[in-house]
């Protein structure tokens, strides 16, 4: 009976570590899924730029970067199911060996079960049971062995149905792993013809890039116009920054001067007043009293914005870094067609772009937002770069550039995700391109941080 016992407790704490692992494969399997339906989500927002972009004769080198992204993102994809695969796999190939394991005990509990129906046939009368009782040396065993009786009765009831349940879960789960499986090899399949099709798409691109090629001086004399401009917006926007800043310090320098000024006029005529002892404070000292505490709260709170928080940036501060990583993107739909940092040029070979921000391919004419809720400081009108507006967050400012039109002036006050713009819209072109920065204020200086490791992917 004990190692009845035994070995059914074993079989029952099989089937929980069994029933563990299924739940941790099905939460990778979920992850996996997640991670599918973002980039299926990415494929999508590229397939509609380029089908824009395809729509114009003249084809653009931002058009070859979408393609890229393209592929990547669908190499991305076919190597996600490729995971979701092998993991079904894995589940399968596991659950076969619990089986295994499982049906080996379940032989073990059927040598078992035979002893105790040949057991329970030959003691099948009530008597020989009865016998069986009264046969015991006192009361309390005459107990324990009824009690034993019952147990062997329960076991052999119950004992078939549980394992048989449980073997029923098993071959259900393995089916319909199987059948998931042969479901991913069948969208794998078509993932795959749509990397191929991706690939004969960039083929047709490659006469593109030939013609590129051939106009490697027009390009190179582009390019370096183009690393000018960014050049310009770069001082452009640390100089509207710098002098934000700068007028932050004139306005402490000045509150501090007043403040000066108060205290020393109070001191002065706390002097002229001290021959008279217990002399009440006349209104007049009273009110200049009054200004010297007022200003010097004043200074405190203008010359600490930027050099020491105050508790209301700190706040705000702390609010926009802890949100880093799931920060919206500035733009509803887009993929990113430049990076932060240095970039390889698409078309020159060893040639190479320095971008302080990301660049990011929109649908024709997309609305521009703020990323998180911010004060907008300027709003600049800059030569190649078209409308720029910066919105601080406690010590951080976030720029958007290539703005046609803005909805924003200095001053105003915004809400994530608010609509502040549209892009500009080049000739012949149906797609638009948002530029994208965040910088740091760093003890008065300025630095540019990663826009990409900000917002959410």
């Amino acid at each position: 009976m004990k190692s009845v016992m035994k070995i059914k407790k074993t079989f029952l704490i099989g089937i929980v570590l069994f029933m563990g692992h299924t739940v941790l494969c099905q939460v990778s399997s979920e992850r996996l899924r997640k991670e599918q339906d973002k980039l299926e989500n990415k494929i999508s927002n590229t397939r509609s730029l380029l089908d824009k972009s395809k729509s114009n004769t003249e084809a653009s080198l931002n058009e070859l970067k979408i393609i890229e992204n393209q592929i990547k993102f669908r190499e991305q994809l076919l190597s996600n199911f490729d995971n979701q695969i092998k993991g079904a796999d894995i589940q399968v190939s596991k659950k076969g060996t619990q089986i295994k394991k499982l049906q080996a005990k379940l032989k073990t509990l059927k040598v078992q079960y035979k002893k105790m129906l040949i057991y329970s046939y030959k003691h099948r009368n009530k008597y020989g049971k009865m016998m069986y009782i009264f046969a015991s040396d006192n009361y309390y065993q005459a107990l324990k062995r009824n009690k034993y009786l019952e147990k062997i009765a329960v076991i052999q009831q119950k004992q078939f149905i549980i394992i048989k349940q449980n073997q029923g879960l098993i071959k259900e789960e393995i089916s319909a792993i199987e059948k998931e499986r042969q479901l991913k090899l069948l969208i794998l399949a078509d993932k795959k013809k749509e990397n191929e099709a991706i690939l004969i798409d960039k083929e047709k691109q490659q006469q593109v890039y030939n013609s590129f090629k051939s106009k490697e001086n027009e390009l190179v004399a582009q390019l370096k116009a183009d690393e000018r401009r960014k050049e310009v917006l770069k001082d452009k926007i640390n100089a509207a920054i710098r002098k934000e800043i700068a007028d932050a310090t004139k306005r402490a320098a000045k509150a501090e001067a007043e403040a000066k000024k108060l205290r020393d006029e109070a001191l002065a005529a706390k002097k002229r007043n001290s021959k008279r002892e217990s002399a009440p404070v006349s209104k007049t000292e009273a009110r200049v009293e009054s200004k010297v505490d007022n200003a010097s709260t004043e200074m405190s709170a203008t010359s600490e914005e930027f050099f020491i928080e105050t508790k209301e940036a700190a706040a705000l501060n702390k609010s926009f870094e802890n949100n880093k990583g799931s920060l919206p993107w500035p733009v509803n739909k887009g993929t990113i067609t430049e990076n932060f940092g240095k970039n390889a040029h698409s078309t020159l070979a060893n040639v190479f772009t320095n971008n302080s921000g990301i660049d990011i391919t929109a649908p024709k004419n997309a609305q521009v937002r703020s990323i998180f809720e911010g004060e907008v400081t300027s709003v600049l009108n800059i030569p190649g770069a078209g409308k720029v507006v910066i919105i601080k967050h406690g010590n951080y400012r976030t720029v958007y550039t290539n703005l046609q039109n803005t909805y924003v002036t200095a001053g105003t006050l915004v809400t994530t995700k608010q609509s502040i713009g549209s892009l500009i819209v080049k000739p012949n072109s149906s797609v638009s391109v948002a530029h994208f920065e965040i910088h740091q204020v760093v003890n008065g200086s300025v630095q540019c941080v990663n826009p990409k490791l900000w917002v959410a992917h």
